[in-house]
């Protein structure tokens, strides 16, 4: 399979290339990232999602069999960037999608998302919560056998390969190793299509919890 994965040198997206090795395909901004990439035994295109047209990005994604909204502005970057990655990135991508033909999307959003931000946090996280929130709305309208996945509390910590994943559950953390798993996992489930997923540390193995949901 040829798994586009945009935001192709983030933490996740580097764990997720890594186990999906032959087809995969990361998206990075900086040409100084494609070294990492490659390392992961995955091939690196430079593609900067918030400069490139739609056209650009449909060429590369033709003849992939899925995509994977990955990318985030990241810490450190201001209200403005959350919009234009966070959201404006994951519609372009969609759009991309469509103009080729490739109908399997999973977005990773975050948990929080869907709600008005809560009260008390800061303008960035706000507009964070407000820009994920944008793009799964976005997502929902289309044509195209979309899953949204939102983790909670990322951290480094080794995967354990056990999650917890619903439609709702208890705030909590999850290791970025987990969520690389559980994508591969719904990469490869189709009855996860036209659902958002809510995703924190368990006791359910991976694969039994994808083949019950």
């Amino acid at each position: 399979m040829r798994i586009i994965i945009a935001g192709g040198h983030g933490k996740i997206a580097l764990r997720l290339a890594a186990r999906l090795t032959s087809g995969a395909v990361g998206l990075v901004r900086n040409p100084d990232h494609v070294a990492d990439v490659a390392a992961t035994g995955a091939e690196a295109v430079v593609c900067d999602l918030e400069r490139s047209s739609v056209e650009d990005v449909a060429a590369i994604l033709e003849g992939a069999d899925a995509v994977v909204f990955a990318a985030g502005a990241g810490p450190g970057s201001g209200a403005p960037r959350k919009d234009s990655v966070d959201r404006g990135a994951s519609v372009l991508l969609a759009d991309a999608a469509e103009r080729a033909g490739v109908r399997r999307f999973i977005q990773i959003s975050s948990m929080g998302a869907g709600k008005p931000p809560a009260p008390g946090r800061d303008e960035v996280w706000a507009a964070y919560i407000t820009a994920k929130t944008a793009a799964e709305q976005d997502l929902r309208a289309r044509d195209l056998a979309w899953t949204i996945l939102r983790p909670g509390r990322l951290t480094d910590d080794p995967g354990t390969g056990l999650v917890r994943l619903a439609p709702e559950v208890p705030p909590g953390p999850v290791p970025r190793d987990d969520v690389a798993a559980v994508v591969v996992a719904l990469l490869g489930d189709p009855g996860s299509v036209g659902r958002t997923l809510e995703l924190v540390s368990g006791d359910t193995p991976v694969a039994k919890l994808i083949a019950s949901e």
